[in-house]
This record gives C-alpha cells, sequence and structure tokens, in this order.
C-alpha cells in the first residue's frame, strides 16, 4: 500500500472508529463560543459545581449523567463532545500550556502514551481514593493507566475492545468444516491450525483466510509477552522472538497466497465482508458495527475465540487533570461512571464493551446474545477474550515503531524481500529513536 494509501485508510479507520459524533457548535473548557461544527455542547444539571467533561465517540454518558446529578443536586456537568484527535490535541496543547485543561478528560488508550512525561498536568488518582477500586476493573487494563512503576495512576478504565475471531459460517461450511463457534474455536486452536485451515479453505473455495496481514500480525502481536520497548524504554526487538516470529508468520501466508493484500477501510475490504471474499477477520468487539453495516444479511458471520489467546484494540480512560479547581468532585464522578453497574448499562445501551470483569458475571450481561451471529451470547466470547489478555509494557513511542513494522509488512505483500525490509523497518526505528 502507498504512503498516500496508508494515511488514508487511517484518516478513514479514525471516523469510523468514532461512530456517530454528533454534530453542532459547543464551547471550550472555559464556556466561550468555539467554532468546530463537529463539537457539541450539553449542560446537565444545575448545581453550583460545573464539571467541564470532554469526550469523543457515541458513548451515552449524558444519559448517565442524567442520573448522577439527579443524585448530586451541588453537581453540573458541561458535556462537550469532539472528534477524537481534536480531543487529544487539544488536550496535550492545554497540559502543555496550563491552560485551558478540562474538569475530565478522555484520552483513548492508544493515545495514553502521549502523556506519560506530563505527570504533572494530571491528578494522580491513587490520591484521590482509587486504590479502593481496583477490584472493579481487569488488571491488564488499570495497568495500562498507571506510570511504568505503578505509583500514578492516570485515569479509570472505560471500555475496551477485546479482539475475536470473525469468521464466515458459509465458507468454513464450502470447505467441509463444521461452522459452530465451539468446532471453529477447537478447529483452529493454535496459528499451526490457522495456517493449515486457510490451505485447505484456499484449496476448496479459492478464498482468503483473512483481509490482509495487517490484523493477522496485530493478532500475533498482541498475545506476545514482550513487544517493542522494555519499561526503561530501551528498544527489544532484537533481544527476543516474538516479534520477528509474528512478522515471518505473516510473511509465510503471503508466500502461499493465503491472505490478501486487501487495504483496511476501503470499498473492497467492506465489500469483502458482504461478498465473503475473506473467510476471518481477527478484530476488537467494536467491529460488530462494521460488520453488521456492511453485511446485512443474519446468520453468515459468527464468532469465535482466536487461537493461542486474545489482544484489545481500542478503549479509553478518563483523567483529572491538575488544572482542575474541582478534582475531588471529578474523581468521584468518574468513579461513579466507570463502576460496574454504569459500565452495564453502557453496554447494554451503546454496546461499550465493559473493563470490569464484575460485570461479566451479571445476568443481564451474561444472557445476551445477538441474533445477527447466529443468536449465540457474543458477550460472553468477548469476555472470555478480555480476560485471556496479557499485560505488555508499550512505551511512549510504541506507534510510531509499530507503524514502521506494518510498512514492512506492506512492502512485502507487494512482493519485497522480508529480510531486506526487516532490516530496512528496524533503520527506520532507529532513526525514530534518535530525534
Amino acid at each position: 500500500m502507498s504512503k498516500l494509501l496508508k494515511l488514508t485508510a487511517l484518516m478513514v479507520l479514525a471516523i469510523l472508529f468514532l461512530v456517530a459524533c454528533n454534530g453542532g457548535n459547543g464551547n471550550d473548557a472555559s464556556g466561550e463560543d468555539v467554532d468546530d461544527p463537529e463539537t457539541t455542547s450539553e449542560t446537565i444539571g444545575d448545581g453550583d459545581v460545573e464539571l467541564v467533561f470532554w469526550e469523543f465517540g457515541n458513548t451515552g454518558y449524558d444519559k448517565l449523567i442524567e442520573e448522577y446529578v439527579a443524585d448530586n443536586p451541588h453537581i453540573s456537568i458541561n458535556l462537550q463532545n469532539s472528534d477524537m484527535n481534536d480531543v487529544h490535541d487539544n488536550l496535550f496543547t492545554s497540559v502543555s500550556s496550563g491552560s485551558g485543561a478540562p474538569d475530565i478528560a478522555m484520552v483513548e488508550e492508544a493515545q495514553i502514551e502521549r502523556y506519560r512525561n506530563a505527570e504533572d498536568a494530571f491528578n494522580n488518582l491513587y490520591d484521590l481514593g482509587a486504590e479502593s477500586v481496583v477490584d472493579n476493573y481487569l488488571d491488564w487494563v488499570f495497568q495500562n493507566g498507571e506510570s511504568a512503576d505503578g505509583s500514578f495512576l492516570f485515569g479509570l478504565p472505560t471500555d475496551i475492545g477485546p479482539t475475536v475471531m470473525f469468521y464466515r459460517t458459509d465458507v468454513f461450511e464450502e470447505a467441509g468444516f463444521d461452522s459452530s463457534p465451539e468446532a471453529v474455536s477447537e478447529l483452529v486452536s493454535t496459528w499451526e491450525d490457522f495456517e493449515s485451515v486457510a490451505r485447505e479453505i484456499n484449496e476448496e473455495t479459492g478464498k482468503l483466510m483473512a483481509d490482509a496481514g495487517e490484523l493477522v500480525f496485530n493478532a500475533r502481536r498482541d498475545q506476545a509477552t514482550q513487544q517493542y520497548f522494555n519499561e526503561d524504554d530501551e528498544l527489544i526487538i532484537d533481544d527476543h522472538p516474538q516479534i520477528r516470529e509474528a512478522y515471518d508468520y505473516v510473511a509465510n501466508l503471503f508466500d502461499e497466497e493465503l491472505v490478501g493484500d486487501i487495504p483496511l477501510w476501503t470499498p473492497e475490504w467492506f465489500a469483502g465482508m458482504e461478498e465473503g471474499t475473506y473467510a476471518t477477520m481477527l478484530a476488537p468487539a467494536w467491529m460488530q458495527g462494521q460488520i453488521k453495516d456492511n453485511s446485512p444479511e443474519e446468520g453468515v458471520w459468527s464468532i469465535t475465540t482466536m487461537p493461542e489467546g486474545a489482544g484489545n484494540w481500542g478503549g479509553s480512560y478518563l483523567t483529572v487533570p491538575s488544572e482542575s479547581e474541582h478534582a475531588e468532585e471529578a474523581y468521584q464522578f468518574i468513579e461513579w461512571l466507570t463502576a460496574p453497574e454504569q459500565q452495564l448499562k453502557a453496554f447494554l445501551g451503546y454496546g461499550l464493551f465493559p473493563s470490569s470483569p464484575q460485570v461479566y458475571e451479571m445476568p443481564e450481561f451474561m444472557d445476551y446474545e445477538d441474533e445477527y451471529f447466529g443468536g449465540i451470547a457474543t458477550a460472553q466470547v468477548f469476555s472470555e477474550a478480555a480476560q485471556q489478555v496479557i499485560p505488555v509494557y508499550k512505551g511512549r513511542l510504541y506507534y510510531p515503531v509499530d507503524e514502521e513494522l506494518k510498512q514492512a509488512i506492506d512492502n512485502i505483500s507487494a512482493g519485497d524481500d522480508r529480510d531486506e525490509e526487516w532490516e530496512a523497518a528496524i533503520q527506520r526505528i532507529e532513526r525514530i529513536l534518535q530525534r
């Protein structure tokens, strides 16, 4: 994929990931009018203590805020919804200048590394009482919101994006396999199985096992016990084999033409969901909406666990910038908003997958079924995946490094030599580290 096409695809991803941001004029954190038509602002409640809350995406938090201010009439909350990138850029500008930050800011999990070196710009939530709610969340999710030494807590987790294997039942059946989730999980329980089944599907149907190498690489990468950096932010790709093994695994699939070169978020990729161009998609919980929108027939797609574990793509944290004059009230609100009871409501109402394992034991969650995916208990499949995620230190430059390896994967999909592309990627990464 060319760099221009890759950039375009990433821009489309940013739009899709937000799902349904509302339009309209709004206010900034100080209450001044802003011209950004993509920002909305709504003050909920009549309390004297006003908390400014920056969010992105279609969270449904306005409904939960109405509950909160009804029980806490001294609080009002000015909820401002903007584009995800705008929220992060504006927050970074605010904390860098020491002016303009809100009382509460939502930070996407992929962006939290951006603020690791700015602890002074945020309240340590441990100082505000977060020690008492540690057990409300999955260990790996909570750890991702901490500093490397675990002494500083940037934010409380909201939703997450555990990854599973979406698959086409019709393609598996055409290849002669039982297409039930239980049978497919057993059939494709290891990565060796994944490659073997890919060959059989290709031989019997002529179809690809997966859309492109990127999601397969992501799946293998996210199961690695070490990835790009250690906790001293030293590059460790050459010191352990797991990342190179993931890279070579994808290269082998390319060599046998078992996975495609279909760029994510392109018309061809969306069309493949409907036409059954590829048999599986290794993707997070929030991908359900994309599949439903682009392949509307019920019962064709199903869901099961990925080979050898799971990963995570997506989710957010609620932070309290140090500028806030109402830090205690802000913390009390986000503790309530991310509590298991509210996470269940956010899941049932807006599909935000809970970061709290306590929700996974609630009857309304356990009984949740989705007729689109054949009437299976999809919530239980995702919760099983969520509990398999391995916590790993990412590091401040994780995403620039990851992009360079993705570029190498794009190049080998076009026929370039895997070893040469690996070395070229390492050289580009070394230059990034020297900046």
